[in-house]
């Protein structure tokens, strides 16, 4: 028997997906509920069936969870953090817990999870946020995030997984559109000119670089703007318009007009100095990826002997962090810009055995052609470095790998499920990996980091 719209009843709460809805079952049918927590004993009433689950809202909190702490976040408007209603303990247990369950499900039981390496912060350790902009209905500028599986706006300036710095910056431009009233895009008419904030912060450095992203080619007033910006905030570095007037969900288009400074950062990650900008991919979470960065060096363990080759490279930081133990290291970036960068930070940290080249890894036959082109033979790592987004890599990929016969691959993923269908391909030519390290990057989010030794059987 199916639930029915509008249907209530009393259900305890079993589980808590990555988004953050509680989990109930009855007779073996899932419904799913918003602001419930494993341990919570509600009543559900149910707003959406599915044949295969159903949406339930809590009408009662009937026996709260134990593990309920209290909102970790005060802004109750936003709903983006899964686990901001749970002891930071908790969430750890349950990340490291889903982990294992996606490797069980997709099985290789016989991989070990690791227990989960927690944030050594919980708060503030955002060094990048892209806010949408939208307009209230009386006619207020609302910066925050898309509420989950929608695109309606919640307000959000005051997040406080990200700097206080960004919040005093977003209250300053919201402040300034107000005053000149500039538009805000619309999805459906494809009008309108303010879509998307974009900052992005250097944990060391503290240099900050803008992006406004625009549906236009100006912004109105700029010179006034950045005249602001700089007289407030002296660490702000640069001021960037993005170009992007495609109906898209991407965020960034492909031009950028500097209006101030320089369109990039420079921080320190794994002891090297890193020229960032503002496409360049860069962990967000400084202190937790310096943990995972010298988890991944560890698991390469290079020597003076081996050619490291590092896909999916980005500005270089991974690479260059091992560099000073590998005898050389190859980096194939499809960003161009990151591609420059890392070349840069290279030349600027001293570190003449690392080489970076721009590759397509879905063109997994000619990724490294151009390196091969340059240096007049075929490209035979020891040891490959991958780090690819959340979507994870390709079946053509990672034959490819295998026909070049490394001795070890160290996968960092940030997707539990596209690292675990990953691995299952990977043992299909021959390498597997023993343990899976879960690190947690992004506190009170259901997002969880992973890193992995695969080696030939």
């Amino acid at each position: 028997m199916g639930f029915k719209k509008n249907e209530v009843f009393v259900a305890d709460i079993i589980d808590i997906t990555n988004l953050g809805f509680g989990v109930a079952k009855r007779e073996g049918e899932v419904v799913f509920v918003s602001g419930t927590v494993p341990g919570d004993v509600v009543r559900v009433k149910i707003i959406k069936s599915e044949k295969s689950y159903s949406i339930g809202r809590a009408e009662e909190i009937i026996t709260p969870s134990p593990m309920r702490v209290g909102d970790r976040c005060e802004n109750s408007a936003c709903r983006s953090c899964a686990y901001k209603c749970i002891s930071y303990s908790d969430e750890a247990k349950i990340k490291e817990e889903s982990v294992r369950q996606v490797f069980k499900k997709a099985g290789l039981s016989e991989v070990r999870v690791m227990p989960l390496v927690k944030s050594p912060i919980e708060r503030g350790y955002r060094n990048k946020a892209q806010y949408p902009v939208a307009r209230g209905k009386g006619g207020e500028y609302i910066i925050g995030f898309f509420a989950p599986k929608s695109h309606r706006v919640t307000e959000a300036a005051d997040c406080p997984l990200a700097p206080d710095v960004f919040s005093e910056i977003l209250e300053l431009l919201r402040a300034f559109f107000a005053e000149k009233q500039i538009s805000v895009y619309d999805e459906v008419s494809g009008e309108g000119l303010l879509r998307h904030i974009y900052l992005r912060r250097g944990e060391v450095s503290g240099e900050i670089l803008i992006t406004l992203v625009i549906n236009g080619c100006a912004l109105p007033h700029s010179d006034e703007l950045t005249a602001r910006i700089c007289e407030r905030f002296p660490s702000v570095v640069g001021v960037l318009l993005n170009i992007n007037e495609k109906s898209t969900n991407v965020i960034l288009g492909e031009k950028f007009i500097t209006l101030f400074g320089r369109d990039y950062i420079f921080d320190t990650l794994g002891g090297v100095r890193l020229k960032i900008t503002a496409p360049s991919f860069y962990q967000v979470n400084h202190s937790a990826a310096e943990l995972l960065y010298a988890k991944a060096k560890e698991l390469a363990s290079p020597t003076k002997d081996d050619l490291l080759l590092d896909l999916y490279c980005g500005a270089g930081s991974i690479g260059l962090s091992m560099a000073d133990a590998a005898g050389e290291v190859i980096g194939i970036e499809i960003v161009e810009s990151a591609v420059e960068c890392a070349r840069f930070n290279a030349e600027a940290n001293g570190i003449a055995n690392a080489s970076f080249y721009a590759g397509d890894a879905s063109e997994a036959a000619r990724l490294l052609a151009p390196a091969e082109a340059e240096r007049g033979g075929k490209i035979l790592p020891d040891i490959v470095i991958l780090d690819p987004p959340r979507a994870g890599t390709t079946k053509e990929l990672i034959e490819h790998i295998a026909t070049l016969a490394p001795k070890k691959v160290v996968y960092i993923s940030c997707n539990p499920q596209t690292l675990a269908r990953d691995m299952v391909v990977f043992k299909e030519f021959g390498y597997v990996g023993n343990e899976v390290t879960p690190f947690d990057l992004f506190p009170m989010t259901g997002h969880v980091e992973s890193v992995v030794c695969l080696t030939r059987k």
